[in-house]
């Protein structure tokens, strides 16, 4: 069975009959997509970036802490320590 027999030549978006409701379009050519994007947007964005700052970065910092003092360590247990080389000749 082919699926155009099934559409019986009509478009997908066309196949039932829908009544009682009611919809509106607005053509994408009448809508302001930037409308309010610097009044309002970017007070928000700073509102947000604000209220997440101190939950998002204490991990972070944390983390960093931990690899500094873990690359450290192994930094100077890659040395070799010189008293052990004190009486060589």
């Amino acid at each position: 069975m082919r699926l155009s027999s099934i559409l019986n030549g009509q478009h997908f978006g066309n196949l039932a009959k829908v009544h009682g409701i009611v919809t509106y379009k607005l053509s994408p050519f009448e809508q302001r997509a930037f409308a309010g994007a610097i009044s309002k947007g970017l007070p928000n964005m700073v509102r947000r970036f604000r209220s997440n700052v101190f939950i998002v970065t204490p991990p972070f910092i944390v983390g960093y802490l931990i690899y500094d003092l873990t690359e450290r360590k192994h930094a100077a247990l890659l040395r070799k320590n010189p008293a052990d080389y004190a009486n060589d000749e």
